[in-house]
């Protein structure tokens, strides 16, 4: 992605940490730090993928950006037509006329509608704050929606029982383009359905990307799934951000290795073909008391002295033209690596 393009979303040292009360007074005893430092850009029209185990931060940063969980510490600056403004500045006035461009796609189609309403009493509260209290206004627009996610008009009248999941999660995508949104964060939109219907909805998302102009933060743990939807991907660990590049040159030139164990789990559909799994030993650390150091070096099969010791930074690498960032002391040792395997 060429920093050409119009720059949306910049986010600086993000932190978002939670509370840990213990006690009968229930005191703070320690944070659970579940975004720890994250700095990101995310331009117009793109989709950046964000991707990790499960702990690793991935929901929590997106929920972030959107405000859902109020940021500890750091910046998140979004570019609106009358300028560029500080969503964690934002009054509550403010922020809820800025939420008409931000929006979300929840991960479980089951629990993000409510059954006591049918589809077209989902859509009646977001209609209703953002301007469109005429009922026949807000009928044609909530059929017009579901058509765009090849749903039929005549569906909203439906109960969220009524829907396999598929349908659940179009619907969920209709009501997150009611407000006409520029973006929309992807919190594991598909991992919910069946392989078939994921292509399915995966294919919707990216016709209306084209069709809307849409920009999408897709927080995803299938690296299958991310390389098919993504321009860049963003690799998250233990609330921080080791790797980020171009989706092309991630999966080329893979430089920390955190991400060459998760690329070497990704199945081959051909039986001829043979990957070399990377297995990690141990559980993610806990984000209450992280690793000194690299918080990657517990497990890492390239561990040395300095990784226990000294913290890596997000470092720019320029490879073929493409900005190539990681946070690991040695990168390039990789970066000789791949250029020997050529």
């Amino acid at each position: 992605m060429e920093n050409k393009k119009e720059l949306l979303l910049k986010v600086e040292g993000l932190e978002t940490h939670f509370p840990v009360k213990k006690g009968v007074f229930k005191r703070t005893v320690a944070h659970v730090r579940a975004v720890d430092g994250v700095d990101l850009e995310v331009y117009r029209g793109e989709t950046l993928g964000v991707v990790g185990e499960s702990g690793c931060g991935k929901t929590t940063l997106g929920k972030s950006i959107l405000q859902l969980y109020r940021p500890t510490a750091g910046s998140v600056e979004y570019t609106f037509p009358e300028g560029k403004k500080d969503l964690r500045k934002l009054s509550h006035k403010d922020l809820d006329e800025a939420r008409k461009k931000l929006q979300i796609v929840f991960q479980d189609p089951y629990s993000s509608l409510n059954p006591a309403f049918t589809i077209f009493g989902s859509f009646v509260d977001p209609l209703n704050k953002f301007g469109v209290k005429k009922k026949s206004k807000q009928q044609k627009l909530v059929g017009d929606l579901l058509e765009a996610v090849n749903l039929p008009r005549d569906y909203m009248s439906r109960y969220p029982n009524e829907f396999s999941g598929g349908q659940r999660q179009r619907i969920g995508i209709a009501r997150a383009l009611s407000v006409n949104p520029e973006l929309i964060v992807c919190d594991e939109a598909v991992s919910a359905l069946d392989v078939s219907i994921q292509a399915q909805v995966l294919k919707l998302l990216k016709k209306l990307q084209i069709e809307r102009n849409l920009t999408y933060l897709f927080i995803t743990h299938d690296l299958s799934v991310v390389e098919y939807v993504s321009d860049r991907i963003a690799v998250m660990y233990l609330g921080k951000i080791v790797e980020l590049a171009n989706t092309e040159e991630l999966f080329k030139n893979t430089l920390h290795p955190y991400t060459r164990a998760l690329l070497s789990a990704i199945p081959i559909a051909d039986i001829t073909k043979k990957r070399k799994r990377i297995p990690l030993q141990g559980d993610v650390p806990s984000p209450v008391n992280p690793p000194s150091g690299c918080p990657f070096h517990p497990r890492c099969p390239n561990c040395k002295e300095k990784c226990k010791v000294e913290k890596p930074l997000l470092t720019t690498y320029q490879i073929e033209k493409e900005e190539h960032f990681v946070a690991c002391h040695f990168a390039m040792e990789f970066m000789h690596e791949n250029k020997m395997s050529e």
